[in-house]
């Protein structure tokens, strides 16, 4: 069983930033890509951007382009969501994501596995 574990969540001023990690375990971690996603209150949960296996290759979403970075280190089965120039329209539930794709699909339903999100809030 997948398990993905979320955190680095919290309440940050606008203009701030937040690293997000998310801790894999259950499967061989490394082959697959890890992906973002988010969810604000009352939206539909959106793609925020994904990383493959190698790291090599990263997609973001427009809306986040520029000020987000996503790492991994396949060492310690974590991936990362570096977020800076937080501004309020970013607050959402951030959650982190996996499947059995190698390549980056920006649909949520490609992903198999999720986290639990953490919370992210930006004031203005």
């Amino acid at each position: 069983q997948v398990s993905l574990v979320e955190s680095g969540g919290g309440l940050v001023q606008a203009g701030g930033s937040l690293r997000l990690s998310c801790a894999a375990s259950g499967r061989t971690f490394s082959r697959y890509v890890m992906a973002w996603f988010r969810q604000a209150p009352g939206k539909e949960r959106e793609f925020v951007g994904a990383i493959t296996w190698s790291g090599g290759s990263t997609v973001y979403a427009d809306s986040v382009k520029g000020r987000i970075t996503i790492s991994r280190d396949n060492a310690k089965n974590t991936v990362y969501l570096q977020m800076n120039s937080l501004q309020p329209e970013d607050t959402a539930v951030y959650y982190c994501a996996t499947g059995r794709s190698l390549v980056v699909h920006m649909a949520s339903a490609f992903y198999d596995y999720w986290g639990q999100g953490t919370q992210v809030t930006v004031s203005s």
